[in-house]
């Protein structure tokens, strides 16, 4: 294929870990310049879990590192990690975020898709995507909805979190009828790509969770809630990548994940802007750089570096 088409440069990408062997294998035949897509890291502590797939991703990441021309992460978190592991190679590390597809939410407009609350007289908070359990477990929010129940400060005709597609279902239903805020709570299934667009559009607020363990990484979904220019509660920790990305945009709406405390003050503020509609909304400059244009475009960039 490189004989056939006569490619400028070789582009290989992991989560497949095997796709930087045969880049690595491609650039040594060819002698073109390789770009190793990480996204995100590889050799982990405790991941892979077993030793030998730890010990082969760990060979293949750093025979990456020293032969590619520039190693891409998705995150700034993710970067910084590998610059101070493989501090010969930092300036060939670099960052390019994820981002979202502006022509599916442009034909969203075009389909004049409804605007009714989805909530009368509430505020609907959309979770899109999966709950991971540990990753993104909401239980310390829900301990911190309960307290305001408990205290008079939170009614279910005030507010409604809609989990859309979050996979364990059965698990948050269990843990939200265990907290006591089961009537808070809407399980919903899966829907069409542009619908979960749409209903982005539509939500009141959208909500993050992303857990300290997860600092170095931000999750994709975000990039699409900061088109759908609603406001956004970031439950994460302030020092992590996601919480960056909230405020590149301007939304300082941040409380950690795992403190119920944070949350339990941080909540009725946010419903009370929202309902005032005080809340403040993504910046637009921020939300066009995050999309598939900008980042092609940063891309291109970084192709032309090498070439």
């Amino acid at each position: 294929m490189i004989k056939q088409f006569k490619p400028d440069v070789i582009w290989s990408t992991y989560p497949i870990a095997t796709a930087h062997l045969i880049g690595a294998a491609l650039h040594h035949r060819s002698g073109l310049p390789w770009i190793a897509d990480f996204r995100d890291p590889m050799a982990q502590d405790g991941y892979p879990a077993d030793m030998k797939t730890w010990q082969s991703y760990k060979r293949i990441e750093e025979e990456a590192i020293r032969l590619a021309h520039f190693c891409v992460f998705t995150t700034p978190g993710a970067a910084r990690t590998y610059r101070s592991r493989y501090p010969a190679a930092r300036d060939r590390i670099v960052v390019l975020e994820n981002g979202f597809d502006e022509e599916s939410f442009l034909q969203l407009v075009s389909r004049n898709e409804s605007s009714d609350p989805l909530l009368p007289g509430g505020v609907l908070l959309l979770h899109s995507g999966i709950v991971y359990p540990e990753e993104r477990d909401p239980r310390p929010l829900f301990v911190a909805m309960r307290r305001l129940v408990e205290s008079s400060r939170l009614r279910p005709s005030e507010m409604r979190i809609r989990f859309r597609a979050a996979v364990h279902d059965q698990w948050l239903n269990s843990l939200a009828a265990e907290l006591g805020v089961k009537e808070f709570i809407e399980l919903c299934p899966p829907i069409a790509y542009r619908e979960a667009l749409a209903e982005m559009l539509r939500a009141d607020a959208l909500l993050v969770l992303q857990s300290t363990d997860c600092n170095d990484q931000i999750p994709a979904k975000l990039y699409e809630y900061l088109r759908a220019g609603r406001p956004i509660l970031g439950l994460t920790d302030p020092e992590g990548d996601t919480a960056g990305a909230l405020r590149e945009a301007g939304l300082d709406t941040i409380a950690r994940l795992e403190s119920a405390d944070e949350i339990e003050v941080l909540l009725p503020k946010f419903l009370i802007s929202v309902m005032k509609e005080t809340a403040r909304l993504p910046l637009a400059a921020t939300v066009a750089r995050a999309s598939r244009r900008g980042r092609a475009e940063s891309l291109a960039h970084l192709i032309e570096s090498c070439c």
